[in-house]
């Protein structure tokens, strides 16, 4: 499989051939987000496909209705899961969106993608400035001036900035020395190794937003892996995964980023490079940051539910229910969504179980919650009544947009439930101090 081709007319070729291998059978359909809330064909995997191959062949205009029924997509790839023929729906919408972003001067379309702008190209690809933001963004934090703010009423109203400012607090890089349990360093060290018998070593994926939203989880990892015996790399010049880049059409800087990421972990040499995020590390394995062989992108649950060392790891009990969510990119993609359960089940007294309607998209989607603010309000409400009605004290899931969009959504509706990383509540019941 090559990386990513970038033309317009190579778009189009895609698009035709592939969308001929749907057979129009509707077996997709039920299992469709947006078809299950709107009944609309044009929002339908089946749907759209038929609306790409129309205008991939020039049949039907490439309009702002068009690019409507392509932005509603939620790209959980679900409808791939069911699929008779196999059809690349992920790569067809992507090379559509690319099509779009190529073709299209809609005025709207352009409004709606001014917060991608600032997302993609200030922050996003330069994740060195998402460290800088670490110590103000937490000094904003602690001195309530986030909070303060949300009494005006434009920023109130303004999704984005309301959702940052209910972000929790933010943590510090991980430092491991002696028998320091405690994250506070500034900066993520190049080489955390093994504590005991040294059993491997792994490179370890930040990602972008993760390393002031989730460093947590990044901790965690680190920490769970030394205990283990494996040393842990973590190169500074690795970049952002480049998902929302490809899923919003932007196929050069998604190329650039992959790049960007083989050069980094490439200088380490490492057979495994360990992914926290789902969504990101479906990214890495498709743009094909590892030439394959005995290099592989593996997900940090998948990766200690094998990983030896447990023996010599002690873990302190838990007695309390946990409600896991399965991502879409880890059940429908990677179909990894066992390993989670696996993980945890590790943690003595712990009663796990997964959250009903695990088969259906919590709305995050990148940055659909921003885009598709009313999609995503629906289905995160069927997300949050099922947590309700899980009656847990822990929801653990595995991807960083869909832990902020339900933790969000739970905090706006005051609901008191932890929302947190499998490997996050296991490095707590091994002695990390978070």
């Amino acid at each position: 499989m090559e990386l990513i081709k970038l033309s317009s007319k190579f778009s189009k070729d895609f698009i035709i051939d592939e969308s001929n291998q749907c057979v129009s059978c509707g077996l997709c359909l039920p299992h469709c987000p947006t078809y299950r809330l709107l009944k609309s064909e044009a929002d339908s995997p089946r749907g759209r496909i038929a609306l790409m191959s129309g205008v991939a062949r020039g049949r039907i205009p490439l309009n702002d209705r068009f690019i409507q029924h392509m932005d509603r997509c939620l790209t959980c790839r679900a409808c791939e899961t069911v699929c008779p023929n196999n059809v690349a729906y992920g790569h067809l919408i992507d090379k559509t969106r690319a099509l779009i972003a190529d073709q299209s001067k809609s005025l709207a379309r352009r409004q709606q993608s001014s917060i991608r702008v600032v997302l993609e190209k200030l922050l996003l690809t330069r994740p060195i400035r998402l460290d800088r933001l670490r110590w103000p963004f937490y000094f904003m934090q602690k001195n309530g001036l986030l909070r303060w703010l949300l009494k005006f009423n434009q920023l109130e109203k303004n999704k984005l900035f309301r959702f940052v400012a209910q972000l929790p607090w933010v943590k510090f890089p991980y430092v491991a020395v002696a028998d320091e349990k405690r994250a506070v360093s500034s900066v993520w060290r190049e080489v955390y190794p093994a504590k005991g018998e040294k059993r491997g070593e792994v490179g370890l994926f930040l990602g972008c937003v993760a390393r002031i939203t989730d460093v947590v989880t990044l901790n965690s990892s680190i920490y769970v892996l030394n205990c283990l015996g494996y040393t842990v790399h973590v190169p500074s010049n690795q970049t952002c995964c480049g998902a929302i880049q490809q899923h919003s059409g932007a196929l050069k800087q998604a190329v650039a980023l992959a790049q960007q990421n083989k050069l980094a972990f490439g200088e380490l040499n490492m057979s495994t490079i360990i992914s926290t995020a789902s969504g990101c590390g479906v990214q890495l394995l498709e743009s094909e940051v590892v030439d394959g062989g005995h290099h592989q992108i593996v997900d940090i649950n998948q990766f200690l539910v094998a990983a030896e060392g447990w023996e010599s790891v002690e873990i302190t009990p838990l007695p309390q229910k946990i409600l896991v969510h399965d991502p879409c990119t880890l059940r429908n993609v990677l179909c990894g969504q066992a390993y989670p359960y696996e993980l945890l089940s590790r943690i003595p007294g712990v009663q796990v179980m997964p959250l009903a309607g695990n088969d259906q998209c919590c709305g995050a989607a990148g940055t659909y919650f921003i885009d598709q603010s009313e999609i995503a309000s629906m289905l995160l409400n069927d997300k949050i009544a099922a947590v309700v009605e899980g009656d847990a004290k822990y929801l653990a899931t595995s991807n960083i947009g869909c832990s902020m969009h339900i933790a969000n959504g739970l905090h706006e509706k005051k609901i008191d439930i932890e929302v947190l990383h499998p490997v996050t509540l296991l490095a707590r019941q091994m002695g990390l101090e978070l």
